[in-house]
Formats: structure tokens, C-alpha cells, sequence
């Protein structure tokens, strides 16, 4: 009995010591705390202040479209389309027969989806180097394309579609372009151009359309098409590499059309996400606040998959 008696007691007087322990160390990490809070002072550059009251702009669903998001008239179906509140649709020539990512057969023909586009409030930007079957595009001569640029002038005329936003020329020219065949692209975007105009002369043309954004390609570019009196009436490029470098892309946009005497144009981007981002909202929604920010007027989520998929999110 006397030894379970001193076992007891050696246990008790241990449980004491360790909650003595336990209660110094919560009072010295309470002390702690509340030091390091008291000392946390707020600054400028660890305070997020918002004002929930002041107006960006109006909301414009920006980032809502997509490339080659429509199929046909029934492909998604309108009550899918209609609840993204899509804003712009790039999309395939008319009468076109471009093939892309392996698909069997062409779709997403501008004139066919214009209805359905229309039907959810949103525009179409005509894609005419997708007239072409393979991406990326087999030149032929200047007088097939040209030719290919007059039908589809001609089909946007008679079709009496009232949502087509431009005539995108060209698709990525810094590296789709033939150059030893077509001759520079400034020198052909100027041809083209000329060649739209003189058979439409009030819907707006849309370009360069380069595959990134490069201040020297656009700096060129925007020289040659003053000097041609070609500036396409809403600039355009690509952004596929991520979202982190928008804003300075837009600010160095606008300072080189301030530099050459440019008046403001609307910016789109025309294909905007990664493979890896296609469909992830979290992902995505930075794009759509800079965008937002940036004041551009539309942005399309890239088409790395397949047709009438709404950029993926389908």
C-alpha cells in the first residue's frame, strides 16, 4: 500500500509541475503576442483600403467571349451562351474551311453563329485568314487571297448580320506570315486593308493581331500603317503566356500611339489563358480585373481544345 501511496503521490506532484509549465508558457506566449500586435503599426504598404463606393466602369463582361466558343446555331445551346453574358466571339471566315486542333470538320463560321451571338447580346469579329484549311495557313498568291477576302466582304454585306465587331486581317503574323512568298506583312497588311475598304467601307478592321505582345513589332508596325493611312480601327494581340504583365503591355501600348500621334483606339485581346488556366475561374478572374483595370474593350478565351466549348468553359 505505502508503495502505490508514493507512486500516487510522486504523479500528482509531476501533473502539478506540468501544468505550472504549460500555464508559464501560455502567459509568456500571451505576453508575446501581445507584444508583436502592439508593435504591428498599420503602414501605407500593409493596409488594403476600399472604397466600395467608387465606380470602375460600367460592367462590360470583358473577358466573357471567347475564340471559336460557338459551334453552329445550336452548338452550345442559347440558355448556356446567354448566362455567360458573353461580350465578343472571335470566329471563322465565312465559307471558310480552317481545321484547327485536329478537328474533323470546320465550324464556328462567323455568319452561321452571328444569330446565336446576337441572341445573347454579343458581337463577332470576322477571323479571315481562316478561310485557309491548315493552321498555320498555307499562302497561295496575293490574287487567290485577295479573291478570298472579296467573297467574304461580300457575305458579311448581303448576310444583314448587325453584330459583326471587325475584320480581324491577319492571325499572328509574327509567325504565321509568309514572308518569301506574300512579301513583309506591313507592306500586305496595307494591300489587305485597302482591299477591305474598297468594298466595306464602315466596318471596322482589327489587328495586327500578333501572338504576344512586342513593343518593336508594334512600334513597326503602327509607323508603316500611319505612313499607308491603314491603322486598323481597334489594335489587337494575344496574351498567352499569363496575366502578370497586362497592365504594362496596355500602358505601353497607349504611350507608343501617344508617341506617333495616334488618336485612342479600342484594344482586344483576341486569345487571352494557358492550356492550364482554360476553365479555372480562380486562375481566370485576374485576367478579367485587368482587363477591367486596363480599359480594355474585349478579350476571348484561347480555343486549345475544341469547338462550341466557350473557351473551355464548358
Amino acid at each position: 500500500m505505502s508503495h502505490l501511496s508514493s507512486q500516487r503521490s510522486r504523479r500528482a506532484t509531476l501533473g502539478r509541475a506540468t501544468a505550472a509549465a504549460l500555464a508559464t508558457a501560455l502567459a509568456t506566449t500571451a505576453v508575446v503576442l501581445t507584444g508583436t500586435s502592439a508593435q504591428a503599426t498599420p503602414t501605407s504598404s500593409t493596409t488594403l483600403v476600399v472604397n466600395a463606393n467608387q465606380t470602375l466602369r460600367p460592367v462590360t463582361h470583358v473577358g466573357t467571349g471567347s475564340l471559336y466558343g460557338l459551334a453552329d446555331d445550336t452548338t452550345p445551346t442559347d440558355s448556356v451562351v446567354q448566362a455567360l453574358k458573353p461580350n465578343t466571339f472571335v470566329q471563322m471566315a465565312p465559307g471558310g474551311s480552317q481545321l484547327p486542333n485536329g478537328e474533323p470538320n470546320p465550324a464556328g463560321d462567323a455568319l452561321v453563329v452571328a444569330p446565336k451571338a446576337a441572341r445573347a447580346g454579343a458581337k463577332v469579329v470576322v477571323r479571315m485568314p481562316d478561310w485557309y484549311p491548315n493552321f498555320s495557313y498555307n499562302w497561295e498568291s496575293w490574287a487567290d487571297w485577295l479573291s478570298a477576302v472579296d467573297k467574304q466582304v461580300a457575305s458579311v454585306q448581303s448576310s444583314g448580320a448587325t453584330n459583326i465587331s471587325a475584320y480581324e486581317l491577319w492571325n499572328e503574323p509574327d509567325w504565321t506570315w509568309d514572308t518569301t512568298n506574300a512579301g513583309a506583312f506591313n507592306a500586305g497588311w496595307a494591300r489587305t486593308f485597302k482591299e477591305v475598304r474598297a468594298k466595306d467601307a464602315t466596318t471596322p478592321v482589327q489587328g495586327p493581331s500578333y501572338s504576344a505582345w512586342n513593343q518593336s513589332w508594334m512600334s513597326s508596325f503602327l509607323t508603316d500603317a500611319k505612313a499607308s493611312g491603314t491603322v486598323p480601327d481597334v489594335i489587337a494581340w494575344h496574351e498567352l503566356q499569363g496575366s502578370q504583365d497586362i497592365a504594362a503591355h496596355v500602358s505601353a501600348y497607349r504611350s507608343l500611339e501617344s508617341s506617333l500621334g495616334i488618336s485612342p483606339r479600342p484594344i482586344s485581346i483576341e486569345e487571352y489563358g494557358t492550356p492550364a488556366e482554360m476553365g479555372n475561374s480562380g486562375a481566370l478572374i485576374s485576367y478579367a480585373a485587368k482587363f477591367e483595370r486596363a480599359g480594355v474593350r474585349d478579350a476571348e478565351l484561347a480555343f486549345w481544345n475544341h469547338y462550341g466549348a466557350l473557351g473551355d468553359d464548358l
